[in-house]
């Protein structure tokens, strides 16, 4: 779908990230079961998968998910001005929340009850990390297939037992994808050809 061709489609995109950004307290890990939400089920812009697909390189590249996810997604949706567009809305409200709050910075840091709202927060934040990691194992699970449901139990399993840098992980996570695809690939060539 081209952005160019529909202006409601750009304006849509932009009104749904900086909405999403602006009352989402906890860092892309909470994000993205809104962004599934509103633009899996509510809009049906993209598919289940395709968003698991999204979320996992948004996970995997540099820079906050919240943002990566909403290039992606973006991008997608209406090419290279629904990424900028994504970009937009999604950066905006933490920028204009944060500039206010760095001016009254002194009045919030000794305020009693922002620091009971915050702490409130974090465990609706914790909540709703926990929602996205049980949504994101049952998309893996409902695959029924061996290979991702292994690599998502070792690699929560390391990150639980082992004192690994999660980077190493997510590299290792990454080869093994990598190898498996290429494996499938050939195997899929091979068969084929017979």
């Amino acid at each position: 779908m081209s952005a160019n061709s529909n202006p409601s489609l750009c304006l849509k995109l932009f009104t749904s990230t900086f909405y999403l950004s602006a009352f989402t307290f906890g860092g892309g890990y909470v994000i993205v079961p809104l962004m599934r939400r509103r633009f899996v089920d509510d809009l049906r812009w993209i598919e289940e998968k395709e968003m698991l697909d999204l979320t996992a390189i948004a996970q995997s590249a540099p820079g906050p998910i919240a943002v990566n996810a909403a290039i992606l997604l973006g991008w997608r949706v209406a090419g290279p001005l629904g990424a900028l567009v994504a970009i937009l809305g999604t950066v905006l409200p933490p920028f204009l929340i944060l500039s206010v709050v760095s001016l009254f910075y002194a009045a919030f840091r000794s305020n009693p009850i922002v620091a009971a709202l915050l702490k409130g927060m974090q465990s609706g934040v914790a909540a709703v990390i926990a929602s996205v990691v049980v949504d994101m194992a049952g998309g893996i699970l409902a695959q029924k297939r061996l290979l991702p449901t292994l690599i998502m139990a070792g690699a929560f399993l390391v990150t639980l037992l082992c004192d690994i840098n999660v980077v190493w992980i997510i590299l290792v996570c990454a080869v093994v994808g990598i190898l498996a695809a290429f494996w499938r690939q050939a195997r899929d060539k091979k068969e084929g050809t017979v």
